[in-house]
């Protein structure tokens, strides 16, 4: 009977490390939206297309870019931005094109509507703002 109730207690145990671990995963950003591998080929592509596109310039370091993900994420998976072409560019390795862009900090957001630049953000964590930013791409 006494190991009846261990077993009990260590699939509990079990069961809430896996829940705390699944509550404590960062969803990756645009998980219904195709993060497309970034070339300037691919970008101008996406503009000749007339798609929606979203840039997202990041750097693994930056506490900024890690607080836009989630926020990303879960805006880029409802319906209205199905038809978002969204890449995400590493600030410290891309940065000619950067400059291109006129890019100078990382967490900047760029929103195209087609070959058109609508919308720009540095260093904003808003979920409000970034929505308002993602709608003038579409």
């Amino acid at each position: 009977m006494k190991s009846n109730g261990r077993s009990h207690l260590q699939g509990l145990m079990l069961a809430l490390a896996l829940a705390a671990s699944s509550a404590l995963a960062l969803p990756t950003v645009a998980s219904a939206v195709e993060v497309m591998a970034f070339t300037p080929a691919a970008l101008d592509a996406a503009k000749a297309s007339g798609k929606p596109i979203i840039i997202d310039v990041t750097a693994p370091w930056c506490p900024t870019c890690r607080a836009q993900k989630p926020i990303l994420s879960k805006l880029l998976a409802e319906p209205a931005y199905r038809d978002v072409v969204f890449f995400s560019i590493d600030f410290d390795s891309q940065k000619p094109f950067l400059r291109k862009l006129g890019v100078s900090a990382q967490s900047t957001l760029i929103a195209y509507r087609g070959a058109r630049e609508a919308a720009r953000s540095t260093g904003d964590t808003d979920a409000v703002s970034i929505r308002t930013l993602l709608d003038k791409a579409i």
